[in-house]
């Protein structure tokens, strides 16, 4: 079942989700990101883009319950990064999270398709996608990549590798820890629709993307930085 991508949705994917439900899922993502090291992937990234003489309007598509915007934020702000930070969502709940969870930060919260930016942003510099390509069908990522392309703007993907040992690992911790049905129905299902390099690299090509670099990362993630062409 390792071999290629799972085709199977998750129960976080379905239009309706009890808030309170939803609520705990969002959470139990932040502390799974929290201690197995998901958010210094994306700010390692960002590391990697910025630079201290510009300023940076940063939008997390998918953003879910809005803490690794928070993260990004916090880290920009700590290395002296002049950032504007926007989360993007299709689910209104998860808006309403991000709001009440986040409101101490100068953090926009918006709720759309991240197709549809431009009707609230004017320019966008980056462009972050963590724990969200892997709900996608390949066409959509290649789809993601040009229109980050065609925006002129950096895409930074932080999403899983398919991995038995990434599979059976989070099965086994959320069955003893976790609380919700969701992330312990979903965590080891993402698994399954995570990434191999050679797939991340044959997506990239047949996307208009030139300059990019695909690194594993600990614990069982890639990091995807995408380039602008005129850089």
């Amino acid at each position: 079942m390792f071999r290629k991508r799972s085709g199977q949705k998750e129960l976080l994917d379905q239009d309706i989700i009890p808030v309170s439900d939803l609520y705990r899922n969002l959470y139990e993502l932040h502390v799974i990101n929290k201690y197995l090291g998901g958010y210094r992937i994306s700010t390692n990234a960002l590391a990697n883009i910025m630079s201290e003489d510009k300023s940076y309007t940063i939008v997390d598509i998918g953003s879910g319950g809005g803490d690794t915007l928070r993260e990004m934020y916090l880290w920009a702000k700590k290395n002296i990064f002049t950032v504007s930070c926007y989360g993007i969502d299709l689910k209104e709940d998860c808006i309403n999270y991000s709001n009440e969870h986040h409101n101490d930060l100068p953090l926009v919260y918006i709720q759309d398709d991240y197709r549809n930016v431009s009707r609230h942003i004017a320019k966008v510099d980056i462009i972050h996608a963590s724990l969200f390509c892997h709900h996608l069908s390949n066409e959509q990522i290649v789809e993601l990549i040009d229109f980050c392309i065609e925006k002129g703007a950096h895409l930074v993907v932080n999403d899983l590798h398919r991995n038995p040992l990434a599979y059976y690992s989070i099965k086994w911790l959320t069955s003893l820890f976790s609380k919700s049905y969701l992330v312990k129905n979903d965590a080891p299902l993402s698994v399954l629709r995570g990434f191999s390099k050679v797939e991340w690299m044959e997506l990239l090509s047949k996307s208009k993307a030139k300059n990019y670099s695909v690194k594993w990362k600990w614990a069982f993630r890639h990091q995807i930085i995408v380039f602008p062409h005129d850089k």
